[in-house]
């Protein structure tokens, strides 16, 4: 476990508080956050996250971004830790490092340079994901600069628990985002996480103002988002912030301390669209429980169908300079 020099902290009179996310913990020398992946050491802040679990190439539809470059490919990195502590993460293994009992350290250096060359070469970005890549937010940086030479894009799957001062340094470096908007209140939303809503709401709003693309997904979690009261509520939250913001439906699958949970039926997928799409969204999806016809993108202006998509792979793209080819109706994203 490889420890180099952070960002996002303040010292006063001796008090030293990191400024990554809202938590802000306050640290004693050698002391972790509650993330486990950041510490203090001496008056600096030290962050674990130069390093990946995973390296792998993927689908871009997979992190899941459908608005941006379809058919593309990511070159996917992920370092332990997380902000959240959901009882339903399937990658719990990497993003509860520290709060598990017995969990390694299952992660290696990473070469941005090396990373941004191998991305380029395949004609890919490079995606943090299955954890949370905001703690990775120095590693995110340097893949950017390098980034910005070789025409490889940086994206994030988050969970959008960001402090203002983490999302105005990590912004520039991002062409997209992928957030997840688990409840529609903040007690449901605490009950899942652990943490707030509201800095979440805040860090997705704040992201499309400063002209990353987003996209934002929900995991149908049985008792909190599932219900069709949650659904609406997370609906009207997205579409108050820009209606054209895709929103992707997860069917929810029973892992970690939930195993014995049901999974997500297509019905209640089909029922959430509906709730969707009352809401004003313009696009909705689900990646596989609705087929072919709950991945394509429709034209707001005709309802031509502009993306068809199998489960990961695009099929057909019918727009030109992101316009509909059957309207000419530009249809928001980064094509």
């Amino acid at each position: 476990m490889d420890w180099t020099p952070a960002g996002l902290f303040t010292v006063e009179a001796g008090r030293l508080q990191c400024a990554l996310c809202p938590l802000r913990c306050v640290l004693d020398d050698g002391e972790v956050g509650r993330c486990q992946v950041r510490r203090r050491r001496g008056d600096l802040m030290e962050t674990a996250t130069f390093a990946t679990s995973v390296r792998h190439k993927d689908a871009v539809e997979r992190k899941p971004f459908y608005h941006y470059r379809p058919g593309s490919t990511a070159l996917t990195i992920a370092a332990p830790g997380c902000t959240f502590r959901c009882d339903y993460c399937v990658n719990h293994r990497l993003s509860q490092f520290g709060r598990e009992g017995g969990l390694p350290w299952a992660a290696t250096p990473v070469d941005p340079a090396g990373l941004v060359a191998s991305a380029a070469a395949e004609g890919a970005s490079v995606a943090l994901s299955y954890t949370e890549p905001s703690l990775a937010v120095e590693l995110t940086l340097a893949l950017a600069e390098y980034g910005a030479a070789a025409g490889v894009d940086v994206l994030w799957k988050s969970n959008g628990f960001l402090t203002p001062e983490t999302t105005a340094l990590a912004a520039p470096a991002l062409a997209a985002v992928n957030i997840d908007l688990k409840a529609g209140d903040e007690h449901a939303h605490h009950r899942v996480t652990g943490a707030p809503l509201r800095p979440v709401l805040t860090t997705i709003r704040a992201m499309v103002e400063l002209g990353v693309w987003v996209e934002v997904s929900t995991p149908l979690i049985p008792g909190c988002s599932s219900e069709p009261g949650q659904l609406s509520r997370i609906a009207r939250l997205i579409a108050e912030i820009d209606a054209d913001i895709p929103w992707h439906l997860l069917r929810f699958t029973p892992a970690f301390q939930r195993t014995g949970t049901v999974p997500t039926g297509p019905e209640a997928l089909r029922d959430a669209v509906a709730i969707g799409r009352d809401a004003g969204l313009r696009h909705v999806y689900v990646e596989r429980a609705l087929g072919a016809t709950g991945r394509a993108t429709r034209c707001p202006g005709c309802g031509a169908e502009a993306v068809r998509r199998g489960v990961w792979t695009t099929e057909a793209v019918r727009m030109t300079d992101g316009r509909c080819n059957a309207c000419g109706h530009r249809i928001p994203g980064r094509w």
